[in-house]
């Protein structure tokens, strides 16, 4: 095999490895890192007989890996080279080097601390910025700094920009490898490809394929759109020759290595390939590569707590390491299914998936390992402190942690089980239940993706038809249910299924031909998911109300749709009503036995505004839901004083029980307040602002709004001013004043500004000035009226009334009124209330 660039470093690697335990390989694509750093490293003098794990991100990647790298020593797998991913391992005593998945590393770490048989740990494809691979990172530097300073760290990438990198590494040593060999001519699209992608795809298959020589790599977002573009370009029809092989990840392993090995002699391969053949794997032959510009990833909404997948654009980066498989053996070509302006608009890296991930087992493995704040930590990029709160709350909720965030037994058993929290804390339930036939079953139809599919339609979304398939398939059976007979199984899921269901069933010792109590799917998937715990709407068939508080649907009427309460696995959407993928049925009684320290047991005491009372009731609430709902005889006094506080509020006031004297009162301590500032304010406003301090305290017993009509308004008000005020008060605002015609008139406060006082012209004769208020300084308003009580003048000038203005008046008051007093001298005339003097 002619060397590849990667051999001009190795040397150089070795170096850096024994003086600084630390190093950052920059390889772009092409340099043959994967296969030839691992076995380099094996002849350090500083190994000895530790072992080298090697992370790769996929189950493929690693599988591929160690063969490639056992095929150049003349091997078998398992012998100096091995592998470990979930369900499937292949090492032996002898085993040097280990390619293992990041998760299975996290669970290594977790298992042994030290790793005592391990003197070097690389990170291959550290530029996917996986979450496992960020938290293995993490793990492994604290692991380095704080247990084995001698353990060895190599961070590989192509296309990272690994400056951070090295500097989160204590300012390791760069190695730059160069890569690509023979160059990649890039053709862009010439408009934006418009509708569904796979057309595109097709129809650049067949333009490409008698232009170009080699083999084509087509790089689609998953597996659903490779099976489209399969299907149309077979039935476009293809050259004897050109075989066609989908590449992803839950492929059987002979397909997948179909996909991956070189084409025969005089044959040609077109591998419809997910992003797994972007960075991970070695296709040799390839000299063409289509690339539609997309990918499916999981991005997890804080929102509705759930996790969907989406088809986003790929990054500069991916496109280039896309594009480099074209050039690993001979000048190649690529050709990009979007415009070079789109090109140009594109982001430079793909975001660390940290930083949209759903965050609950990262939060458990965490805890697991003494970590309760991320932040004791080294990280690339620190997890986002919502998404990790919320992750700390389910995991809570499902007993994993305690309130300080320490992890707890019940969480240790759920951390050992290698599996996401939710489905972890369903089968250690489900163990101490006796249901652990039916949940090693769930969690098998929950971890994969759905193994019935629709035609058309949605299928029904009962999970426990899916129990049911899972069962007849291990009988031989492979026909649908009756209601699932619209839709078409996914035999390749249902397979992968079967074989996960079995490692589970291994695991928790359960009989492989045990039945499943379907009957428990409701309560197990409950287990997993108490924030999906779903209550239909009265009336509905079909609409449902999570315990998360979003509101749901089921695609259409079926069983389900006459459940009281769903526990919904699957929810899919982000629009106001969610879609029901896959739920079961649970009842109330189970919700009340085995949730009970998730209720909560609500006294709802609030005012009615529409009814204008209080009403009180007591519920038991599981999130948003309410499971039960009834009077509440003996309410809390302070419940009761608050919803009648409130109830005052909503209606301004006006419940309380005002008298006449009682809103004069109210507008004489407002005039006071107006003119002296260190009065207390008594307006509506202010009250209203202030019902806590002054009228709350006052309201407890009371149990109706009629109650209100107990209170002594006219004292509450008083009792906000001191004792001094108190004294004060009919001094600075007196209710009456005495006119000099000898009777007390009643001064009207309505106005702040300008407090009134309504008396009859001859009432006022013989006074020669305003009257005045607030010790002198507020002149009243006066309204002079007619023997018909109407105002003839209104003025605060009294003496300029009866100089400039009386003879006016009095001459036309004095032909309608002829046998009223009208004076010629109102200084000196006598003032009366009558129609003359006596």
């Amino acid at each position: 095999m002619t060397p590849l660039p990667i051999d001009d470093v190795l040397p150089e690697l070795r170096a850096s490895l024994r003086d600084t335990p630390r190093a950052v390989l920059e390889a772009p694509t092409g340099a043959g890192k994967t296969t030839r750093v691992p076995p380099a490293l094996l002849e350090a003098d500083w190994l000895g007989d530790q072992r080298i794990l090697m992370l790769e991100p996929r189950r493929l990647a690693a599988r591929a890996a160690a063969r490639r790298m056992a095929q150049e020593r003349g091997e078998s797998v398992g012998q100096t080279i091995g592998y470990r991913v979930r369900m499937d391992t292949q090492v032996s005593r002898q085993t040097r080097v280990e390619v293992v998945t990041e998760g299975v590393l996290t669970r290594m770490i977790q298992d042994d601390p030290f790793l005592e048989e391990v003197g070097a740990i690389i990170f291959d494809e550290f530029h996917e910025r996986s979450l496992h691979a960020d938290l293995g990172l993490a793990l492994a530097l604290d692991v380095h700094k704080s247990l084995r300073s001698d353990l060895r760290l190599l961070v590989m990438s192509a296309t990272l920009d690994v400056g951070p990198v090295a500097e989160l590494l204590g300012d390791a040593p760069r190695i730059t490898s160069e890569g690509r060999t023979y160059p990649v001519d890039i053709h862009y699209a010439d408009r934006r490809p418009e509708g569904y992608i796979e057309p595109h795809v097709s129809d650049k298959i067949m333009e490409a394929l008698p232009d170009t020589e080699g083999d084509m790599l087509v790089f689609l977002p998953g597996a659903a759109s490779i099976k489209r573009v399969e299907r149309q370009i077979k039935q476009r029809g293809l050259p004897p020759h050109v075989n066609v092989y989908p590449l992803f990840g839950n492929l059987p392993h002979d397909e997948q290595d179909r996909a991956i090995a070189p084409s025969e002699a005089g044959e040609r391969k077109i591998v419809l390939s997910t992003p797994i053949a972007e960075t991970s794997l070695t296709i040799d032959g390839v000299r063409v590569v289509i690339d539609s510009g997309k990918r499916r990833t999981p991005q997890f909404d804080p929102n509705s707590g759930m996790t969907q997948l989406k088809t986003v654009p790929i990054s500069k980066a991916s496109a280039d390491q896309r594009a480099g498989r074209a050039g690993r053996t001979a000048p190649g070509v690529c050709f990009r299914l979007w415009t070079r302006h789109t090109h140009m608009h594109r982001t430079e890296h793909t975001p660390p998936e940290i930083a949209h991930a759903d965050l609950a087992p990262l939060a458990l493995e965490l805890a697991a390992w003494g970590t309760a704040d991320p932040d004791e930590l080294s990280w690339l990029t620190p997890p986002p402190s919502g998404t990790m709160q919320q992750a700390v709350d389910l995991l809570q909720r499902l007993g994993a942690l305690n309130d300080d965030g320490t992890i707890t037994s019940h969480g240790r058993e759920m951390a050992a089980m290698g599996i996401h929290p939710r489905l972890a804390h369903m089968l250690c339930r489900a163990q101490d239940l006796g249901y652990e036939a039916a949940a090693c079953d769930v969690a098998a139809l929950l971890s994969e993706r759905d193994i019935v599919r629709g035609r058309g339609e949605a299928p029904d979304a009962d999970l426990r038809l899916r129990l049911d398939i899972l069962q007849r398939a291990r009988e031989g059976q492979t026909h649908l249910p009756n209601a699932l007979r619209q839709s078409r199984l996914a035999r390749g899921t249902l397979r992968r299924v079967q074989k996960m269901a079995g490692h589970w069933r291994r695991r928790l010792g359960v009989p492989r031909n045990a039945r499943s109590d379907a009957t428990a799917c409701g309560l197990l998937t409950a287990f997993a998911y108490p924030d999906r715990i779903a209550e239909r709407h009265d009336g509905s068939s079909d609409r449902f109300r999570l315990a998360n508080g979003q509101a749901a649907a089921l695609p259409h009427a079926q069983l389900l749709s006459e459940s009281d309460y769903l526990a919904c696995a699957h929810v899919a959407g982000r629009d106001r009503t969610a879609q029901i993928r896959l739920a079961a049925p649970i009842s109330a009684d189970d919700l009340t036995t085995f949730f009970d320290a998730l209720i909560r047991h609500d006294t709802m005491v609030q005012w009615d505004a529409q009814a204008r009372r209080v009403i009180a009731r007591r519920q038991h609430n599981l999130g948003a839901l309410t499971l039960k709902d009834g009077p509440l005889s003996d309410p809390p006094a302070d419940q009761l004083a608050a919803a009648l506080c409130t109830g005052v509020a909503d209606t301004e006031l006006d419940l309380l029980p005002w008298s006449k004297g009682t809103r004069r009162l109210q507008q004489r301590l407002v005039f006071v307040h107006h003119h002296l500032d260190d009065w207390p304010d008594a307006s509506d406003e202010h009250l209203l602002n202030a019902l806590d301090d002054w009228l709350m305290p006052h309201l407890y017993g009371m149990r109706r709004t009629g109650d209100l009509n107990r209170l002594n308004l006219h004292e509450l008000l008083k009792q906000r001013l001191s004792w001094e005020q108190r004294e004060q008060l009919d001094d600075l605002a007196p209710t009456h004043l005495t006119v000099p015609s000898g009777q007390n008139r009643p001064i009207d406060y309505s106005d702040p500004e300008a407090p009134a006082l309504k008396v009859r012209l001859q009432e006022m004769f013989g006074a020669t000035d305003t009257p005045r208020i607030a010790g002198g300084t507020v002149p009243l308003t006066l309204h002079l009226l007619s023997p018909a009580q109407r105002p003839v003048q209104i003025t605060q000038d009294l003496a300029h009334f009866w100089e400039k203005t009386y003879f006016e008046v009095k001459k036309e008051m004095k032909g309608r009124y002829p046998k009223h007093y009208w004076p010629d001298d109102p200084y000196r005339a006598t003032a009366t209330h009558r129609v003359r003097p006596d």
